[in-house]
């Protein structure tokens, strides 16, 4: 396989930047997740997660001033308003900006607080039973409120299984093939299967049919010049259900076709859960540029 695409997310749940290479250390991509909503009156990290809430997030564009450079503080952040206006991550009216955007009280915040957590809504959506994306005794032990609607919404820490002092919501590098793409294509024609929905950092290309990434967790590949660790199966939810970016639209089925056609067992949480991706740890630092090769994941 080879490397089609890197994407760095500088703001979580923010749409990010396409890369033609990235430095990767155990906290991931250079910059990914550098900094992230906070929600004052709920005391949480922002997360599309919560369409209610947070699905204009996605109407927000993050990019670097300058590139990052390893061993050095990270640059600024320039974030474009959904207005088209830009305001960089420094600007000291930032805060007051998002705010009056997003219509609640909120910071933009470099660390998470001790003790943070992000929330995830269990959508109702047509044909498709919330168990089905999730075991049921997990979403009813950590169900925190309910929406208006009835939805169940869940809290979870923040970087569950990352780096510590990091906004990922489970672990540090997200790796998609076009292969799983094309198979949820065969499967759901009608559905808009585009890699922007699932937020990967790496999406990887090869000539192997089917949901490949299946078989990774609990190997080690080489991507370019990064060794890593497959973990577990990437879950998916509402929020690759969500427009953004202009031009995609809503589409509940790209949910129902996952939840319907690859739902993987994760020793690690426990249950079984509607899947695409995988999600890695980097055992050696290194970089990655569009066109490295992918070697296959072996025992690790």
């Amino acid at each position: 396989m080879t490397v089609v695409s890197l994407h760095r997310y500088p703001v979580k749940s923010m749409l990010g930047e396409s890369l033609d290479r990235a430095d990767v250390s155990a906290r991931g991509l250079l910059g990914d997740r550098a900094l992230a909503v906070y929600d004052v009156e709920s005391g949480t990290v922002a997360s599309a997660k919560v369409p209610r809430l947070w699905s204009g997030l996605l109407d927000f564009s993050a990019r670097f001033a300058a590139d990052p450079e390893p061993g050095r503080p990270l640059p600024e952040i320039e974030i474009r308003f959904p207005d088209g206006s830009m305001l960089r991550s420094d600007d000291p009216g930032i805060d007051t900006a998002l705010s009056a955007a997003l219509d609640r009280e909120v910071r933009l915040i470099t660390e998470p607080p001790e003790g943070s957590q992000f929330e995830e809504v269990w959508p109702e959506i047509d044909g498709l039973p919330v168990d089905q994306l999730a075991p049921e005794q997990l979403i009813a032990g950590t169900t925190a409120r309910h929406e208006e609607t009835g939805e169940r919404v869940s809290r979870f820490d923040v970087s569950m299984f990352g780096a510590p002092g990091t906004f990922f919501d489970l672990s540090t590098l997200h790796v998609l093939t076009e292969s799983t793409l094309d198979r949820l294509r065969e499967l759901a024609p009608e559905a808009t299967f585009d890699a922007r929905r699932y937020r990967p950092n790496v999406v990887l290309r090869g000539a192997d049919a089917g949901f490949v990434e299946n078989d990774w967790p609990g190997r080690e590949s080489l991507i370019g010049g990064v060794r890593v660790r497959f973990s577990f199966a990437t879950m998916r939810c509402v929020m690759t259900t969500l427009a953004q970016g202009g031009d995609l639209q809503r589409d509940p089925d790209t949910l129902r076709a996952v939840a319907k056609h690859n739902r993987i067992e994760i020793p690690q949480i426990g249950g079984v859960w509607a899947c695409a991706g995988v999600y890695a740890d980097v055992v050696a630092d290194g970089a990655i540029a569009v066109g490295d090769e992918h070697s296959d994941p072996v025992a690790g």
